[in-house]
């Protein structure tokens, strides 16, 4: 299971208790997620917004394709915050409300719609892109977890 940043303390040699060393998604990150889903969104003739987060859910990079409604940007970055800061694909909750737990819906912080990613990096999340817009939901996914795997992939 990935993990939050949160977790036991990964101290460089001579750090304190009270400091912690984090995995941080950086700008170059982001950018190469978003350039891998671009790709394959172009490769498939899907439009769609694709936003990359930070593990705190915080805006890094947003692209949206030429033609994708206006929504797509804010339903994207959605998307990656949810995937983000749950530690666990979006796809996960769309699963769960669709099984019967409609308590979900009320849950403020989440979207539980199919198409957020976490990024990972040694097994903690250190980000996470969420994609709307494309042909489908299922369509969404595949897409943001391209751009996931282009930059999990690299920073191990």
């Amino acid at each position: 299971m990935a993990q939050q940043n949160q977790g036991p303390a990964q101290n460089a040699a001579g750090a304190s208790p009270e400091v912690q060393v984090v995995h941080v998604l950086s700008l170059a990150g982001a950018e190469k997620a978003i350039d891998a889903a671009h790709a394959l969104a172009i490769k498939r003739g899907a439009g769609g917004a694709i936003a990359v987060v930070d593990a705190g859910g915080h805006l890094i990079a947003l692209h949206r394709l030429d033609g994708t409604f206006p929504a797509a940007a804010d339903v994207a970055t959605d998307k990656a915050r949810t995937a983000a800061t749950f530690c666990k694909p979006t796809s996960a909750f769309e699963d769960a409300i669709r099984g019967g737990r409609v308590a979900l819906v009320g849950v403020k912080e989440m979207t539980p719609l199919q198409g957020g990613i976490p990024i990972l990096h040694d097994g903690f999340v250190v980000g996470a892109i969420g994609v709307s817009g494309s042909h489908s939901a299922a369509e969404d996914e595949e897409i943001s977890k391209a751009g996931a795997d282009a930059v999990s992939s690299s920073a191990q």
